[in-house]
């Protein structure tokens, strides 16, 4: 699979998306009901890690150095980068494939429900699911990246020119059929699974990972001493507790250890609660629920977790095309530890 990189336009990007947000208008969900011919699984495709010796710890206040991931700091080859939907009410747990994405974002839905935006790049997994569908705010938090494809399983009706029109290899069913199965275990819709690398071979010219404002290095001083974190939205929550022995947070949602089919439990390296403002958007679901809208550009505060310590940071994104910065209380960039990272959008307050 050949892979390189989008060429951005703003000019007439924003035409675009002006001209479909003045289509846009009340719709109902369109996830696909019926389920899709099953192919024979993709074999795993993994981005091999560079045999050369690894370079030294990059410093916080630079980005990663070549050879390794600008999104986990591990040693990585460039690669395309695929974001997909993933469903996360308990009907659909456990996960699968989670264990492989290089950062995961956790979003608010419908009635105060939870999606998660994984992003891979410099591994991917067999399958990975269950797969849901997009929401407008995934467009602005996509916009950081350099053209990703972004797997879903279906969009809202009006929904649809935004996302053909955004910076991003749109890749719902009908445009990636051969990437999507149905798995047996499950009632639709909370079946639907996604092969990673049938989808990026349908989206040729996917951007390659690059730098999204993460840096990765030795860990600020001070911080305070904590053992677990929770982090709550209206109808959900997560709780990320350290665990020394992994180096690692493990994470539980709702109350349950979040494990995966595959690859056992959820342990990011780094936790990142960035709070934001959640407001109401003019969109809705099929049952009348308001879809809210997270606003990822702008500034606020955030909590850094790592190390069994949590750091007190701020965020800055100045547009949506520019990547997202973490600094300390005193202007320093924020150096996150070098591994899986999660990002949870909380609301203020």
């Amino acid at each position: 699979m050949t892979s390189e990189h989008g060429t951005r336009r703003p000019g007439r990007l924003l035409t675009a998306l002006l001209c479909a947000l003045t289509a846009a208008g009340l719709y109902g969900c369109s996830d696909p009901g019926r389920p899709e011919p099953t192919p024979s699984p993709a074999p795993a495709t993994t981005a091999p890690a560079p045999t050369t010796p690894a370079p030294t710890t990059p410093a916080p206040t630079t980005a990663a150095p070549t050879g390794r991931s600008p999104f986990t700091g591990l040693p990585a080859r460039p690669a395309p980068v695929l974001a997909v939907k993933i469903d996360n009410v308990a009907p659909a747990r456990p996960h699968t494939g989670l264990g492989a994405a290089d950062l995961i974002y956790v979003e608010q839905v419908e009635a105060g429900q939870t999606r998660l935006l994984a992003v891979f790049s410099s591994r991917l997994p067999d399958r990975t699911g269950p797969v849901r569908s997009a929401r407008e705010s995934d467009i602005e938090l996509l916009s950081q990246f350099d053209a990703p494809a972004l797997a879903y399983s279906g969009s809202q009706t009006a929904l649809k020119p935004l996302l053909k029109a955004a910076p991003l290899h749109a890749l719902p069913p009908e445009e990636a059929p051969r990437a999507f199965v149905r798995g047996a275990s499950r009632p639709a819709p909370h079946n639907l699974y996604l092969l990673p690398g049938r989808a990026l071979a349908a989206a040729p010219g996917t951007g390659l990972a690059q730098d999204i404002g993460f840096r990765f290095g030795t860990a600020p001083e001070g911080g305070t001493p904590v053992r677990e974190r929770t982090v709550r939205y209206p109808a959900a929550r997560y709780t990320f507790t350290w665990s020394a022995p992994d180096k690692a947070w493990r994470v539980a949602m709702d109350g349950r250890p979040a494990v995966t089919t595959d690859a056992g439990p959820l342990k990011p390296a780094t936790v990142v609660v960035q709070y934001v403002d959640i407001r109401p958007s003019r969109f809705h679901d099929f049952l009348g629920s308001v879809s809210p809208y997270t606003e990822t550009v702008g500034s606020g505060t955030a909590l850094v977790l790592r190390d069994g310590r949590a750091h007190e940071a701020r965020w800055s994104r100045p547009t949506a095309t520019a990547g997202t910065a973490f600094t300390t209380p005193d202007g320093q960039r924020l150096a996150f530890a070098p591994g899986q990272v999660w990002v949870v959008l909380a609301p203020k307050g």
